[in-house]
């Protein structure tokens, strides 16, 4: 067994917080790990030391976000009254995925994990993801799946199959990043989210499909607190992490 293994997973709960000083404490674990990284390159193996692991759960105010891939005409309302009539902000970042939207209602949950401590694949790493929220959902009753060639956790993805299921809705947007096997950003759950903000974007770039929420799909609100405790139960569960509550 590798010694230099850390399955140690800090959680912060962050509770709402602005997008900007989110994503600077993200930058600053995953910088953080990555010189750590760089530094038991260069030292012997005994004086080499773990490197740790993060789990980011918060809230935001009202925020769209474009990632590298993304098109800036997914954004269907202009900047100024963005800011003016929605009070919301606008972010290009350096994640994987289009546009999408974040605000009050919605947990969002960032990963910053060494993958040299877990397994180095991305591709089980955002299906992991994936899952994590599709039992989350079923802990709800509520049965959820992936759609081929589209990230993220959908409800009514077999709809072709299962007409009763409704037709195809996202209710999880994911979109990462990763360098040196560490990650950053991550997912995003419509808890009891203002689904009329997602009517100024083509959310995820996909024009026909839906966007709803556990809160649409339950017809009540659950608290964000109570989600995110069983979110964080499975993703220990399937990366077999140790947690750390902070």
């Amino acid at each position: 067994m590798n010694s230099r293994i850390n399955k140690q997973v800090e959680v912060k709960q962050l509770g709402l917080i602005d997008y900007k000083t989110a994503w600077d404490e993200q930058e600053r674990l995953f910088a953080t790990i990555v010189d750590r990284k760089l530094q038991n390159r260069v030292c012997p193996v005994e004086e080499q030391q773990l490197t740790p692991n993060y789990l980011l759960f918060c809230e935001h105010p009202p925020v769209y976000t474009l990632g590298t891939s993304g098109h800036a005409e997914n954004l269907l309302i202009d900047e100024a009254r963005l800011t003016t009539e929605l009070g919301a902000t606008f972010f290009k970042i350096r994640r994987g995925g289009d546009i999408t939207y974040h605000g009050p209602g919605q947990l969002v949950g960032y990963p910053i994990l060494d993958l040299d401590n877990f397994f180095t694949d991305i591709h089980r790493y955002m299906r992991l993801l994936e899952e994590s929220i599709i039992l989350t959902l079923a802990d709800y009753g509520l049965k959820a799946g992936r759609i081929d060639g589209l990230t993220g956790v959908w409800l009514g993805y077999d709809a072709d199959v299962n007409p009763e299921a409704g037709s195809p809705r996202k209710i999880c947007a994911m979109g990462v990043k990763a360098s040196r096997w560490v990650t950053m950003h991550g997912f995003a759950l419509n808890v009891s989210t203002d689904l009329r903000y997602f009517n100024h974007i083509v959310p995820c770039g996909i024009t026909d499909k839906a966007v709803t929420s556990l809160a649409a799909e339950l017809g009540y609100e659950v608290p964000l607190s109570e989600v995110a405790a069983r979110v964080q139960h499975h993703l220990s569960t399937l990366f077999e992490m140790k947690i750390i509550d902070n």
